[in-house]
């Protein structure tokens, strides 16, 4: 255990002090919050306005933006593990490979090390993410979340940041230069929000769209972040009806469906679960390979 904490700890320190490489982890994030800022958020508090003319324009903006914020929070639990993959792309690309199987180091040790490492990147990312979320919802005039809110969201997140750690471990082994990663890391970036359902609600995309969609883990990652994040501003507008709170739940990517099959939070964590069981095994077996 101390030389898998060792080699993680060396993986977290070389991430880190790579400044652009962790502002560039956050880019996506960025871009979403950016995007609601200047018009988008506008738009859906417009939306919203006209289908519940009952509530107010302090609970409107409170669940767009609580919304917003779930949005980004799940983003981040998967741009930043994979932004720390990078580590292992470049000691790959610089043969260092070759000075670690010399060494004592085993395989097994080698290959927790990154995993480790990108799940406590995750981890500590979105923390901070949501640490700001939570800071920009209070000056607003929001009102907090829950401490059991609170805690059954901090167990998605590290849920959510394990499953998409093993993912993106996966798919890095298969990148040979820093170039290649850069790309991937770029495609990623651009393509998850619309992947999660982040920029557009689901609701306003096409049936056929949005049973691809939320039939994928970052779909459902997302309905688990939005639940406690934004359960009370919903009850907010909507006053507790619950066609009310259906209707939006199912708009807003709240609550998920597959043609007319549910997707349930039970359904949702098992399928994460399952990413992280299966792309960890497949992810351990091609770094195996690679380390050489």
């Amino acid at each position: 255990m101390r030389t898998i904490g060792l080699l993680t700890g060396r993986n977290l320190r070389i991430f880190f002090r790579d400044r652009s490489g962790v502002f560039f982890s956050l880019l996506s994030a960025l871009l979403l919050f950016g995007l609601y800022a200047l018009f988008l958020g506008n738009l859906q508090v417009e939306n919203l306005t006209e289908q519940l003319p009952g509530a107010s324009a302090d609970d409107i903006q409170w669940f767009v933006n609580a919304w917003v914020f779930a949005g980004i929070t799940m983003i981040t639990t998967l741009t930043t593990g994979l932004a720390s993959l990078g580590v292992f792309v470049d000691d790959r690309s610089s043969g260092r490979f070759s000075d670690f199987v010399v060494s004592p180091i085993r395989r097994w040790q080698l290959i927790l090390g990154y995993l480790v490492s990108s799940f406590i990147v995750s981890v500590i990312m979105t923390l901070v993410v949501l640490l700001v979320g939570q800071l920009y919802l209070l000056i607003q005039g929001s009102e907090p979340m829950s401490v059991a809110q609170l805690v059954r969201l901090l167990g998605y997140i590290a849920l959510s940041s394990a499953a998409f750690a093993a993912l993106s471990s996966f798919v890095a082994t298969f990148l040979k230069s820093s170039g290649a990663f850069a790309a991937l890391s770029t495609v990623v970036g651009t393509l998850i929000g619309f992947l999660a359902g982040a920029y557009i609600p689901v609701g306003a995309l096409p049936a056929g769209v949005v049973n691809i969609m939320n039939s994928l883990p970052f779909v459902q990652s997302a309905m688990l972040i939005r639940g406690p994040y934004a359960a009370d501003a919903l009850d907010a507008i909507t006053g507790g009806e619950p066609r009310a709170i259906e209707a939006i739940e199912g708009f807003y990517g709240i609550t998920v469906h597959v043609g007319d099959f549910q997707v349930t939070t039970g359904i949702a964590i098992t399928v994460l679960v399952g990413v992280l069981l299966v792309f960890s095994a497949l992810g351990a077996w091609q770094l195996s390979r690679r380390i050489r």
